[in-house]
């Protein structure tokens, strides 16, 4: 009988651990403190010294997670951590001020591309590659999560551009992207290569913009309101086409190109006879090519010089397929001014993450977040690091 009793408590516990939008066990959302764990926010593998910056700003490791992704924090001070190619999800806190993590916990595991994280009313919304999962009350329940609810079950499951950049817009709506399940191609079903919109509790999902190959990050202009995104340009097309974009959404229905027109000028040499590049909405601006640009945020701080206000700064995670003898691009993260909705500067801001002389990169930036003292926060996915940057006048 004790045999039974024990076989059927197993059983119990499995099934509560199993399962997409599974919560992760009290064992594995045990908080972790920095003064006893220095491995929280200090590493070998991170090269600060190897990172340049403008003058007068630093960076420093704020703490460490694995694959860490996107990014979104409380106003209560937890930071939300997506993932990637690991299938968690993680909250992280500083408990005394000191701008370094003290406590980490593990929300989810085994979802499947967990990139994208969202908070709205005390609620974590969890994007995976065809689900968004809500956990209510997550502040209070962080060392034991509790089971999600399924917001929403019906995006497509191509993990090829199937990650997910979420967040939540001025008008309330959660916005989804949806990538093109290729490098190149049409589909029928209008869903892919858009984004989407939907109220918190799922209903109403429409499609918001097209034309849009594989956007992994977008924010919101301080001012207008309008939805600026960016979004990464097709491969195999030579190492130095197309560009990727900055793009800007100031509707709902715009179209911004692709599989036709790259660039806002670039005929694709296998769907661009259809349809002019005139049809299209133009990059506000145009990146280099294959930079893979991840995070964008508008710098609404106070720390920063006031020549930053409403800088756009673009996390550029680098590419994958350029030539050795042309080199990888990105890795870096870089800074658009834009004047009445164009871009009108571009350039770096923080680079170092790749080795030129040896084309190998030991960092790839991910997300940006600007936090209340008007310091910003990045992400690492190759390092499993968030990093934060300040400013002090010389």
């Amino acid at each position: 009988m004790k045999l039974l009793y024990s076989l059927l408590a197993l059983f119990v516990l499995w099934g509560c651990q199993s399962g997409n939008g599974s919560q992760a066990s009290d064992e594995n959302a045990s908080d972790e403190a920095s003064a006893s764990n220095p491995e929280l926010v200090s590493g070998t593998d991170v090269f600060l010294d190897s990172l340049q910056l403008p003058e007068g700003f630093s960076i420093e490791i704020f703490g460490r997670v694995d694959n860490a992704r996107s990014m979104a924090m409380s106003p209560n001070g937890t930071l939300f951590v997506g993932n990637r190619g690991e299938g968690g999800v993680y909250a992280v806190r500083d408990i005394n001020g000191d701008y370094k993590i003290d406590e980490r916990y593990q929300i989810a595991k085994d979802l499947t591309m967990p990139n994208g994280v969202a908070f709205k009313d005390g609620d974590l919304y969890v994007a995976e590659v065809s689900k968004l999962w809500k956990y209510s009350n997550i502040e209070e329940n962080l060392s034991n999560p509790p089971a999600p609810e399924l917001i929403y079950e019906d995006y497509p499951t191509d993990k090829h551009h199937g990650w997910k950049y979420i967040a939540f817009g001025p008008d309330g709506k959660l916005y989804v992207p949806v990538g093109a399940p290729c490098n190149i191609c049409e589909s029928e079903n209008e869903i892919y290569a858009s984004i989407t919109r939907m109220d918190a509790n799922g209903a109403n999902r429409e499609v918001f913009v097209s034309g849009v190959r594989n956007t992994v990050g977008f924010t919101w202009h301080p001012e207008t309101g309008d939805l600026w995104f960016t979004d990464n340009g097709r491969d195999m097309l030579g190492d130095d086409i197309p560009p990727c974009e900055l793009n800007r959404a100031s509707a709902q229905g715009q179209h911004f190109g692709y599989p036709y027109c790259h660039g806002g000028t670039i005929k694709d040499p296998e769907f661009g006879d259809k349809f002019p590049c005139e049809n299209f909405v133009k990059p506000a601006q145009n990146l280099d090519a294959h930079v893979a640009p991840l995070g964008v945020k508008f710098y609404t701080g106070s720390m920063f010089p006031e020549s930053y206000k409403n800088i756009i700064f673009v996390a550029e995670h680098g590419s994958w397929n350029r030539s050795p003898e042309a080199g990888h691009s990105g890795h870096r993260v870089t800074m658009v001014r834009e004047e009445n909705g164009q871009g009108v500067a571009y350039e770096p801001f923080i680079t170092g993450f790749l080795n030129k002389s040896t084309n190998q990169a030991w960092g790839r930036p991910v997300d940006i977040l600007v936090l209340e003292d008007g310091s910003m926060l990045l992400s690492d996915d190759l390092s499993g690091t968030i990093y934060r940057i300040t400013y002090k006048e010389s």
